[in-house]
């Protein structure tokens, strides 16, 4: 049975629908052009899991000598990940790795961060960028798109094109849906260009299994780096949802930060509520309460007058086509009232939610901006 005639078959068991997709994704593996990588973006959540679990499963059914295509499991962290989120990821990709390396399988594990000048804390408290709201969603680009994109940009160039593999379904959104319609197919049936990394190919070996294909496949198949799935199912379960998925781009930007994502940066404000910190306090983890509360303060002071500079970081006094004023970042008084209450969140909390670096960079620009206005005065 061919893949497309099992993939739209409603009457077709899971172990059908299991065994197509191994076989769907070993014979794009095992196709032309092997020397160009795969880069899979792992996000943790249930999907990057499944496609994760399935190319593991495939390398394992196939001869080593055929084992000749280099995998990525790339993982982007944000530095304000959900700390319980965040802790599921390095778990996971630390058994992926141990169980690669013991079998022999060519896969490399990675991590990707934004730039140390570019993370949340050091953008929103040292230059004063105001926290994000779906108008001004500056965290999304530099945090995930720009680290992980360096990323696959690297291995174009190290290898003439790359292969980014993707657990995206139809199913998950419309935009989603949209974004992949759009995509013209190219180098044979399953692969589609990326629109913004020249030498990049997207393949999406998941597409259209739904939901329930996801969770029954997951829950019924032991990991094949170890272990099972359990603790990924009950982080859903505790956090009520879903999770933000791998971004490459600012079009499939719309699922980080919106109501269909909930596992993703604690400090998000272009959420009205942050349901997964909710529900893992719901479920009795108490001590997230004060990173909710934080948050929410957060977001609350974003459009106060009082917080925020007249004049925008260019020198520029702004306004809209109604006339109305566009405020500047946040005035220097109202970044060091953010960094004393998350100083005081990290000590309650009793876990690291800002590193000595980023305080050491936040210093330093304050420092630079208050002596340029020293020397502004003096003129």
């Amino acid at each position: 049975m061919s893949v497309a005639l099992l993939e739209h078959n409603p009457a077709a068991s899971i172990e059908e629908i299991w065994r197509n997709t191994l076989e769907h994704i070993k014979e794009e593996y095992l196709t032309q052009n092997q020397n160009f990588p795969w880069i899979v973006g792992f996000s943790g959540g249930k999907d990057s899991t499944l496609v994760t679990h399935a190319i593991f499963e495939m390398l394992l059914e196939i001869a080593p000598s055929q084992r000749t295509r280099p995998i990525h499991i790339v993982s982007n962290d944000t530095l304000v990940e959900s700390p319980l989120v965040m802790s599921h990821l390095n778990t996971v990709t630390r058994q992926i790795e141990d169980a690669a390396v013991a079998l022999g399988l060519p896969i490399t594990v990675a991590r990707t961060h934004p730039d140390p000048d570019k993370t949340f804390w050091v953008l929103l408290i040292g230059k004063g960028y105001p926290s994000p709201n779906m108008t001004m969603r500056w965290c999304t680009d530099r945090l995930k798109i720009q680290p992980t994109s360096g990323y696959i940009k690297r291995q174009v160039s190290a290898s003439g094109a790359a292969i980014v593999v993707l657990g995206v379904r139809r199913d998950e959104s419309q935009s989603r849906q949209r974004s992949i319609d759009r995509r013209r197919n190219v180098r044979g049936e399953h692969l589609s260009e990326h629109d913004r990394l020249p030498g990049a190919f997207i393949f999406r070996p998941i597409i259209d299994l739904s939901i329930d294909d996801v969770w029954e496949i997951l829950g019924t198949n032991f990991a094949p780096w170890g272990g099972d799935h359990v603790p990924l199912i009950q982080l859903y379960r505790d956090s009520e949802g879903g999770e933000c998925p791998v971004v490459l781009s600012a079009d499939e930007a719309p699922g980080c930060g919106t109501s269909n994502s909930r596992f993703g940066c604690w400090t998000c404000t272009v959420v009205e509520k942050d349901k997964s910190l909710q529900g893992f306090v719901d479920s009795g983890m108490l001590h997230y309460q004060p990173l909710i509360e934080f948050r929410d303060w957060l977001k609350s002071v974003r459009n106060r007058a009082d917080m925020r500079q007249a004049f925008r970081r260019n020198g520029r006094l702004t306004f809209d086509t109604n006339g109305k004023h566009i405020p500047g970042p946040f005035t220097i008084q109202a970044r060091k009232e953010i960094f004393d209450r998350l100083l005081a969140v990290q000590q309650k909390f009793e876990g690291a939610l800002i590193s000595d670096v980023e305080i050491r960079q936040i210093r330093q620009i304050w420092a630079d901006e208050l002596q340029a206005i020293g020397s502004l005065a003096n003129v």
